[in-house]
């Protein structure tokens, strides 16, 4: 149903116990396990790979490429590729999406946009994956 695009590699982390208070520009992937209290966009404005583990905590707008999401975001999430929300994800703000995964147990706390070609659209009908539950 998703294309099977190889993902860039992560080459950052903000490692559990590590707090950052500004915006964040990053290139390629990367992986958030401490906390952002801050905006975070990819930079190159190609292919990105954005982790949010169930570990950390961002306050601010997020905007990439392919995000996952297993922690808790405060701020509106802007997925130009594919938003995917794992069981933990909690978002309190809006969300735009080219595609979404939404595992059971995820919450938003604000409006679903779903995009085209990146940009919001009102009328067309979004591509929605539901997880399966596996337990």
């Amino acid at each position: 149903m998703f294309s099977k695009k190889k993902q860039p590699p992560i080459k950052s982390l903000i490692a559990q116990g590590t707090r950052v208070a500004g915006n964040v520009l990053f290139e390629d992937g990367l992986r958030i396990d401490g906390e952002v209290e801050g905006d975070i966009r990819v930079d190159n404005g190609g292919t990105s790979l954005l982790v949010v583990s169930e570990l950390a905590k961002v306050t601010g707008s997020i905007q990439a490429g392919h995000v996952i999401i297993n922690g808790w975001v405060k701020g509106p999430v802007t997925a130009t590729d594919l938003l995917e929300l794992q069981p933990k994800a909690r978002i309190e703000g809006d969300v735009s999406y080219k595609a979404l995964e939404m595992h059971q147990g995820a919450m938003i706390s604000g409006q679903l946009q779903p995009m085209t070609d990146g940009e919001a659209v009102d009328d067309d009908k979004p591509t929605l994956k539901l997880a399966a539950n596996n337990s």
